[in-house]
């Protein structure tokens, strides 16, 4: 299996800034994987959980209304770990963040899956 850590939320002031992060790894040393897309989500208390950005493979990558032109997500695929900038905070982006990733494993065993973090905190206070 492959194991999602995010990790960069914290507390700001709106009009702020901050960046989070989302690495992959295997939870058996030798792990062979291969991450497909990459997406940030997004929960706050009492809401759905809302889709922030995807980005594939490639880079192409997709934007929620809310935050377009105000966040930025990105991939390092060397380092198996994906980015999400957020630029312009606003109190109504205060939410647990989560990375999910499909990821499709070779060793120990074949397999794809859906993968999730278990969220990082922003704050947006105003």
């Amino acid at each position: 299996q492959v194991q999602l850590v995010e990790s960069g939320g914290g507390l700001v002031q709106a009009g702020g800034s901050l960046g989070l992060s989302c690495v992959a790894s295997g939870s058996i040393s030798g792990t062979i994987f291969r991450i497909n897309y990459m997406a940030w989500y997004r929960q706050a208390p009492g809401k759905q959980r809302e889709l922030v950005a995807t980005i594939t493979r490639g880079g192409n990558t997709d934007y929620s209304e809310s935050v377009k032109g105000r966040f930025t997500i990105s991939r390092d695929n060397v380092k198996n770990t994906a980015y999400l900038q957020m630029n312009s905070l606003k109190p109504e982006d205060t939410a647990v963040y989560l990375c999910n990733a499909e990821v499709t494993t070779v060793w120990p065993r074949s397999e794809t899956n859906d993968s999730w973090g278990q969220g990082t905190q922003v704050t947006v206070s105003s």
